[in-house]
């Protein structure tokens, strides 16, 4: 079973701040980020393809795309490659949220 991990901000006390991550500010953030596009859909192609909807930041590692999916004021994503735990904690000391591992 694969790990994954969700940057939120659902941890952190409120101050009458915005305890969400809108996807307004993930378009914005990820814009600055030349490794990122944004998709509405992602594919997942092997024995069968299945396409799934929604508001995915497909990042380009190499020739692998790892999806960070915006989710409900969260942002997901797969733990399967050990070289997303460096850019995933960047993503949220940056955007001042947090990391739990689900």
């Amino acid at each position: 079973m694969s790990q994954r991990y969700r940057i939120t901000r659902s941890l952190q006390e409120n101050d009458n701040t915005e305890r969400t991550i809108s996807l307004e500010e993930c378009k914005l953030y990820f814009e600055s980020k030349p490794d990122f596009c944004y998709s509405s859909v992602f594919t997942v192609k092997g024995a069968t393809t299945m396409s799934i909807d929604g508001d995915f930041f497909m990042w380009s590692y190499g020739e692998v795309k790892i999806p960070f999916r915006h989710y409900q004021g969260d942002i997901y994503v797969s733990g399967t490659n050990d070289a997303v735990v460096p850019i995933m904690l960047e993503i949220a000391g940056e955007l001042e949220a947090d990391v739990i591992q689900e």
